[in-house]
């Protein structure tokens, strides 16, 4: 049997909602968060794409057979104060262990050194040990740490930066 080929390609319609699908349904199963995390998400990332500047914002998603089934997006928009900002990076988990996050943080971080960005980063948490894994990878170093109970869960809060 073949493995069933990726795309990555930009927006498609229905991508808002899929990419919130996606980190709704993940972070609801694994972490417990629940509609106050799923509608930030979707708020937050309507907003991106309505205001979305192809000079210095990014937005790849990987799709399988037509659905999406991975994200990653690069905020540009506070770039020369504070550098650009990676953001809802996810994989659905059956594409998982596929290569595909590195793929999608490939794009991400091309993009934003030939859009000249000296830093780009990131804010997640401690316990997502598999993208841990690919930011570091890519040279993202982890900066700064907190405890943060706004998702109905305590978690520990992480930034991580890149210097290009």
């Amino acid at each position: 049997m073949t493995e069933r080929q990726v795309e990555i390609c930009g927006y498609v319609p229905g991508a808002l909602g899929r990419i919130t699908e996606l980190h709704g349904t993940y972070y609801h199963r694994e972490w417990g968060f629940g509609l106050y995390f799923e509608s930030l998400v979707a708020t937050e990332l309507a907003e991106f794409l309505g205001r979305l500047d192809p000079a210095r914002d990014g937005l790849w998603l990987a799709r399988l057979e037509g659905e999406v089934v991975g994200s990653i997006v690069i905020d540009g928009r506070l770039t020369p104060e504070e550098g650009a900002r990676l953001r809802w990076f996810i994989l659905a988990p059956e594409v998982s262990g596929r290569g595909l996050g590195r793929q999608l943080m490939g794009e991400a971080v091309g993009f934003c050194r030939q859009a000249g960005s000296r830093r780009v980063y990131l804010w997640t948490f401690a316990g997502l040990d598999a993208a841990r894994h690919i930011y570091e990878s890519a040279g993202f170093s982890l900066c700064k740490e907190h405890e943060n109970d706004q998702w109905g869960e305590p978690v520990t809060e992480q930034m991580f930066e890149l210097w290009l």
